[in-house]
């Protein structure tokens, strides 16, 4: 049975949402509108019309831990979003050229934290990055020879270009660029930015390759500073290097319906710590010297997404395959695998779906070794150690009264948190929702 804890924030979500729904109806808006407040009485397509789009949005992600962590709890948080797209050649006739902004802000708790269940990957995939606000996109895109060559510079989030996978599911392990869960201290996705410039060739309309240089900064990924300059468009000092990615795309239609197929790669030019030698290649654990430096980092990935059933772009099942592996010197987390599928229409609503997803993602053993040897001679300071797979599996099903408002009530389990048995198993209740203004 549900416990008050539980029911007093699910409830109050729940009928927020409602209620933003009521109000849409209220206003004579059209259910299928994909927009909450509408068209503005016809200014939002003229706007359009002469080269102004929005992006205006709420999420917000709720979780309770019925099993696992030191306590049980129910944890909320969420995100609002204010962004705009200008058509530049529309409004200056300049030609091929796109300006986008976008502003975010976060707030609320994490249930893994506050619960010390010990996961990895976070149970709201919306938490983090300091609760604030963000410059999460300034920058410039424009298209060469009618659109087969494409280059864009500002202020970007790396995973908005390379590795891009959608966010439905509430936990991390599935959702957005994979490689940003297991080296997100260089490889930073939404809702932060950094400067960068990336270059997209699509060899044929089915076909692209595109590589970008990222700015490397330790701020950036910061809470701290992104407390107090996360909105800002500043070029901090304590550069470190480049992240250079590299992606090969192609995007074919089998049997009529849509698929997506990328293999990529990173390398980044800065330093990094040896997890487990220090400076003279013994083991840190015993002499508690500098790490060795490495002179870069680096991984893979794979992302494959295939509409296998029904009418291209709707009612139908898709399925998808995501793996990414970064170097093992320097990589805490090192790897990441997720499978899973999604069916759209359920129930013959047209915006409803459910999805079902299983992943992995493993503790580099190097640094379960060096915590290991770490509690052997430091026994009054011994700590857990992580060196296996953190397995989670998670269900939703997303319910759409109107077409501007889900709400995803997901199911999660979280097998050896933190790639450990030491850490007892999580089994947890969510609800994500989302509202478009």
């Amino acid at each position: 049975m549900l416990t008050n804890k539980l029911m007093r924030p699910l409830s109050t979500a729940l009928l927020a949402c409602l209620g933003l729904g009521l109000a849409g109806h209220a206003s004579a808006q059209d259910a299928s509108d994909k927009y909450l407040f509408g068209d503005w009485n016809g200014t939002r397509t003229r706007l359009a019309d002469e080269g102004i789009t929005f992006d205006l949005g709420y999420g917000s992600e709720v979780a309770h831990n019925f099993t696992g962590g030191t306590s049980h709890l129910t944890r909320y948080t969420d995100q609002w979003k204010l962004g705009s797209t200008l058509d530049l050649d529309k409004l200056w006739g300049w030609k091929g050229a796109t300006f986008r902004i976008m502003v975010t802000d976060r707030n609320g708790r994490n249930l893994g934290a506050d619960a010390h269940i010990g996961n990895n990957q976070l149970i709201q995939e919306v938490y983090g990055r300091g609760q604030t606000w963000h410059l999460t996109e300034f920058s410039i895109e424009q298209k060469f020879f009618d659109g087969k060559l494409d280059w864009k510079f500002g202020r970007l989030p790396v995973g908005s270009d390379f590795a891009a996978f959608s966010c439905d599911f509430q936990n991390l392990t599935f959702c957005g660029a994979q490689p940003g869960n297991i080296v997100g201290d260089y490889w930073v996705n939404w809702p932060t930015s950094q400067w960068a410039t990336i270059v997209k060739l699509n060899t044929t309309e089915q076909t692209y390759i595109q590589i970008g240089a990222y700015q490397v900064n330790p701020k950036y990924v910061d809470d701290r500073y992104a407390r107090k300059n996360g909105w800002k468009l500043n070029n901090p000092g304590g550069t470190t290097g480049a992240l250079i990615p590299l992606e090969f795309g192609w995007t074919p239609s089998v049997g009529g319906l849509p698929g997506s197929y990328k293999i990529g790669g990173w390398y980044n030019t800065s330093k990094g710590n040896d997890l487990y030698l220090d400076v003279n290649r013994e083991p840190i654990a015993l002499t508690g010297g500098k790490p060795l430096q490495r002179d870069s980092r680096y991984g893979g990935y794979i992302n494959f997404e295939q509409q296998v059933s029904g009418v291209a772009g709707g009612k139908g099942t898709t399925v998808f395959l995501n793996i990414s592996q970064a170097d093992r010197d320097t990589s805490a987390t090192d790897g990441q695998i997720a499978l899973g599928m999604e069916y759209k229409g359920i129930f013959d609503r047209p915006n409803d779906f459910v999805g079902a997803a299983l992943g992995a993602t493993h503790a580099n053993g190097r640094r379960g070794d060096y915590q290991r040897l770490f509690n052997e001679t430091h026994p009054d300071q011994a700590t857990v150690v992580n060196d296996g797979y953190e397995y989670v599996a998670e269900v939703f099903y997303n319910w759409s009264p109107i077409a501007s408002i889900n709400l995803r009530p997901n199911l999660q389990y979280i097998l050896h948190p933190g790639g450990t048995s030491q850490n007892s198993n999580a089994f947890v209740l969510g609800l994500k929702t989302s509202v478009t203004f």
